[in-house]
């Protein structure tokens, strides 16, 4: 599913911003974190899994969607991002705390740090995130105005991995498997 989702064009909303359902996402193959997240869930959830994302705020509110699911090794994710670093991860982290970690240095650049998470079905968001053919406004609302648990970090973590950041770029190292 990872590699799939790398085929896809980043959706960058050069005509305005979208949120478009899984099936509109997979006609213009072309997608933003958010509409690749929702695309992987409605494939893999005719693999057993259930539709579940987790959310991540920023500080700068620029969030990023991943797709999660649970193998018996553990909590991975497939995501899309402009930012390689911040793709898919491996099953194997012990918790969700423990995945969105995985994504806190990747996520620092100019202006990003993540400030907290929250894990939802989709199917709760009342939308038809599957086939709607309209902009699911209704489901980002449901994303950002869900109360999100704080990822509180140390400033000095924060500051290390921004002037790394400041110096070299993306923090992507290549070694993963995303």
């Amino acid at each position: 599913m990872q590699n799939f989702l790398r085929t896809l064009a980043y959706n960058r909303e050069e005509g305005g911003e979208t949120v478009r359902s899984a099936a509109e996402t997979f006609r213009l193959r072309q997608a933003h974190c958010l509409e690749a997240t929702l695309l992987a869930a409605a494939i893999l959830e005719h693999q057993g899994y259930p539709p579940l994302i987790i959310n991540m705020d920023s500080i700068d509110h620029l969030c990023h969607a991943i797709f999660i699911f649970k193998t018996r090794t553990g909590w991975g994710a497939v995501a899309r991002s402009r930012e390689p670093g911040l793709h898919g991860r491996e099953p194997g982290f012990r918790s969700i705390r423990d995945l969105v970690w995985s994504y806190f240095d990747p996520f620092i650049d100019k202006t990003g740090r993540i400030t907290g998470y929250v894990q939802l079905n989709l199917d709760e968001s009342g939308t038809d995130w599957r086939f709607s053919k309209r902009n699911l406004w209704k489901l980002e609302k449901f994303l950002v105005y869900t109360k999100h648990i704080p990822l509180r970090s140390s400033d000095e973590r924060y500051q290390k991995f921004f002037r790394r950041y400041r110096k070299q770029g993306s923090l992507l190292d290549g070694s993963r498997w995303w």
